[in-house]
């Protein structure tokens, strides 16, 4: 049996399963008036959650688990889509461990679900990232029903990729009779001013609002915009278009880094939703 150990205990977010506990309850108790948890009603699809220390990122991340919380529907597969920080190993790979472990215990990988999508299958990638990582403690907190995940790096990210992996997460999800709600993690512009990245993430946001993936490539390309994981975004809005022929698109909520400690170089977050009206 292979146990991925926590890789970023003690700096994303506590080692302790008490103060790491707490750090989750404090952050959503701060926002569960803001929540919008009628959105909860709908068919969750998925959606963009940002990965970087709970300190910074959680006031948006735990809009998406609340919401995920409180919808009727249980999942089978929580696909996690991260980006590659380190640049170690494949295009596309499939985490090989049978465990991923967190201070608040051990989640099973959907190994079955991974062998039939038809990509790598490693450890080398999710070995020192954290993109991946930091949503599984969420999931543990927020989920109290049996699920596994399904970790997924997806270094080189390309639209193409995106396309590519969608579709074989929408067959792979078909044939097993899966029911899976697909995470893409990613965090928005990084080390800008405030308003510098709010007007870099609003090129890439007018793309996630409508749909249209491979615009969100070509823009982040040609204005070198520093959004860390387009990759798992583009999948996230090509799948979607796979499972429903009208997808809801809602953005959660937005902030920066600077907020928590004010700075002129801030990084970004954002959580948006992705469904289907019942």
């Amino acid at each position: 049996m292979n146990i991925r150990k926590s890789a970023v205990a003690g700096r994303f977010y506590p080692a302790n399963s008490k103060a790491l506990i707490e750090e989750i309850e404090t952050i959503r108790n701060k926002e569960l008036s803001q929540i919008n948890l009628k959105l909860a009603d709908n068919n969750i699809i998925g959606g963009i959650v940002p990965h970087a220390g709970y300190m910074f990122s959680a006031y948006q991340a735990v809009h998406f688990f609340e919401i995920a919380k409180q919808t009727s529907q249980d999942f089978d597969t929580i696909v996690i889509v991260n980006p590659n920080h380190t640049g170690i190993g494949k295009e596309i790979a499939f985490d090989s461990n049978d465990f991923w472990e967190t201070p608040l215990g051990q989640v099973a990988i959907d190994k079955e679900f991974g062998e039939s999508l038809g990509i790598d299958i490693s450890d080398m990638e999710q070995k020192h990232e954290h993109s991946g990582e930091v949503m599984v403690p969420f999931l543990q907190y927020f989920l109290d029903y049996n699920y596994k995940i399904a970790p997924i790096t997806l270094s080189n990210q390309t639209f193409k990729n995106a396309k590519f992996l969608a579709k074989k997460l929408f067959e792979s999800s078909q044939k097993l009779n899966r029911k899976i709600l697909l995470i893409a993690s990613s965090d928005f512009s990084h080390f800008l001013t405030p308003d510098e990245g709010k007007e870099k993430d609003a090129f890439v946001l007018e793309h996630i609002i409508t749909l249209e993936s491979e615009a969100i490539e070509k823009v982040v390309r040609k204005k070198n915009i520093s959004v860390c994981g387009f990759g798992p975004i583009m999948t996230l809005i090509e799948y979607s278009k796979l499972v429903s022929p009208d997808p809801k698109v809602d953005i959660l909520r937005s902030g920066h880094s600077g907020e928590i400690i004010p700075s002129n170089e801030v990084v970004d977050y954002i959580s948006i939703l992705f469904s289907d009206i019942l």
